[in-house]
């Protein structure tokens, strides 16, 4: 970081991923300021209020007790030691990296760069990004990268809900433009994350990420996969995971479920298929990946018109209860997340919709208002079929597999029962 600053660390998006790193940094000392275009997250956080899952209404006091302020005017830039990107990375609607979240931050800084600072991209993107997009952005007022400032990526590496690992005991992985950049972030996330690994560049670093979401991305579409046929052939597909899980080496377990969702998974394999198609190659692993997730709701759906088949009852007009509609458990967030297009197709085939779940107090599906079912175990009684799709630990499966009049996990955490079955 460079001398005779202000502001240590600006924050650009104060989301899942920025929020957690400003309020760390600011815990191990540093003067942080957050910046993002949200007037509600600016005005909230200055209120001492959180919006997301892993940080506290507690957690945000705290950072303004030790000097954390947020804010919407990119001139704080001019005053910082270090810039750090954590801003959205979604897809186009035709599937394309959407970085103009990223473009429109890149310009704030280059606006109010000054000599010595130090600029981190954390969003997710393809390898290149860092070199070919943000570097000439900010190159355009004369100053040069590895010689004026100092630039590098860093990828987040944030597990929202994750009990066990955070940022501060995740490591972190660094790579700069040059090895005085490199050196640079290594300084800045080494006071407050739990230790650093230097990447070779920017290249590197960006790969990184996505191939460890590619990797899980891959991994969850064999399982998935499995979970078609298994049933078929009559084999407990959870039964095989746990005793392959055994195997001290050589194997990390993954689990079917109705689809993925959430920030990574879903979006950022497409980055690097994005990547690869650029140079007229096939990413056929990443493609099929894709192909084999994004049916998993259409599967579900399937599976549920056969139970109620298998009762005597047609999916139209049967009162189906989605359990669980975030997209994973113990947090709130919604994004990508597959229990929308299985409520999709449950509406589109005539299903009296209802919803049950302890972080989401309304829900919308194309439009259509769900409607919420305040006791989710007296609503699994009345239902023609319960959709276990989010295992929060609010719920009593136990008590759920008790009750519901017929159960429908799809992510294998029930114990056997006459009255439900499994994904």
């Amino acid at each position: 970081m460079k001398r005779d600053t202000s502001v240590d660390l600006v924050v650009v998006g104060l989301g899942y991923v920025g929020l957690p790193l400003a309020r760390a940094a600011a815990a191990s000392g540093l003067k942080v300021v957050g910046l993002d275009r949200s007037r509600p997250v600016i005005e909230g956080l200055n209120s001492g209020n959180s919006h997301v899952d892993d940080i506290s209404d507690a957690d945000v006091r705290a950072m303004l007790e030790r000097g954390f302020r947020a804010v919407d005017s990119p001139e704080v830039i001019a005053e910082a030691g270090a810039v750090v990107i954590c801003v959205p990375t979604p897809l186009t609607d035709h599937g394309a990296p959407n970085l103009g979240a990223v473009n429109a931050a890149t310009a704030d800084i280059a606006a109010h760069l000054t000599p010595g600072t130090l600029v981190v991209l954390e969003s997710t993107t393809y390898p290149g990004t860092t070199d070919e997009v943000v570097r000439p952005r900010l190159e355009a007022g004369g100053m040069k990268a590895g010689v004026d400032f100092h630039l590098a990526f860093s990828p987040e590496r944030i597990d929202p809900g994750n009990p066990h690992f955070g940022l501060e005991n995740t490591p972190k992985v660094v790579g700069g433009t040059t090895p005085d950049c490199t050196k640079a972030a290594r300084a800045l996330y080494e006071g407050f994350v739990g230790g650093v690994v230097e990447a070779k560049g920017t290249r590197e670093a960006e790969m990184a990420k996505l191939l460890e979401n590619t990797y899980r991305h891959v991994n969850i579409a064999l399982v998935n996969e499995m979970a078609m046929f298994c049933r078929e052939i009559d084999v407990d597909l959870w039964d095989a995971i746990r005793c392959a899980s055994s195997k001290p080496f050589g194997f990390a377990p993954f689990y079917p479920g109705p689809g993925v969702g959430g920030h990574c998974i879903p979006i950022d394999p497409n980055y690097l298929s994005y990547k690869v198609r650029s140079l007229g190659i096939p990413f056929r692993f990443v493609e099929l990946a894709q192909e084999i997730n994004q049916r998993m709701p259409a599967h579900v759906v399937s599976r549920a018109a056969d139970l109620l088949n298998e009762q005597g009852k047609p999916l139209r007009g049967s009162r189906v209860l989605l359990l669980g509609v975030t997209y994973k458990p113990d947090i709130s967030d919604q994004r990508e997340s597959p229990a929308v297009d299985v409520a999709e197709l449950l509406l589109e085939r005539g299903a009296e919709l209802v919803y049950y779940d302890p972080r989401v107090e309304g829900w919308t599906v194309e439009g259509t208002e769900v409607a919420r079912e305040e006791d989710y175990l007296e609503g699994a009684a009345r239902a023609d079929l319960t959709i276990l799709l989010q295992n929060h630990s609010e719920l009593d499966l136990d008590k759920l597999s008790d009750r519901a009049g017929m159960l429908f996990d799809t992510r294998g955490r029930t114990a056997d029962h006459p009255q439900v079955v499994k994904l």
